[in-house]
């Protein structure tokens, strides 16, 4: 499967972007999926995750209350709408399968992942 996700640009502190992701393929529809993202000089790290179904989501601290994942299983496609963005939010942002079971204790089993899209770029200025 090819992931691609694009969306991405330059805002001022407190504007909104909305990033989609697409993915190839049939198994969309089965695969919990998550948005990462990765800063300059630090690691990967997961922001939202949303079930397969699309009927529970869960979020990073950081972003709750801001960011928004949703997804159209028949578009194979999911979304981030991220509002009141600040710069620390500034990241290459990908999406992924991850694992679900995770949010609330250790993984139980591990999801196959997709191999890893370009990334969009979000730059929020201050």
């Amino acid at each position: 499967e090819l992931v691609v996700e694009s969306g991405g640009g330059s805002v001022e502190s407190g504007g909104s972007l909305r990033l989609s992701c697409v993915v190839s393929g049939d198994t969309f529809s089965r695969v919990a999926m998550g948005w990462y993202r990765q800063a300059p000089g630090k690691e990967r790290e997961l922001v939202a995750g949303i079930t397969d179904s699309g009927a529970s989501t869960n979020y990073v601290r950081s972003v709750e209350g801001r960011f928004i994942v949703s997804r159209a299983n028949e578009k194979n496609t999911m979304y981030l709408q991220m509002n009141n963005l600040k710069p620390e939010d500034t990241a290459v942002y990908f999406c992924n399968a991850h694992c679900w079971s995770a949010w609330y204790g250790p993984c139980r089993r591990a999801p196959t992942m997709y191999s890893w899209g370009q990334g969009t770029q979000v730059t929020v200025s201050s």
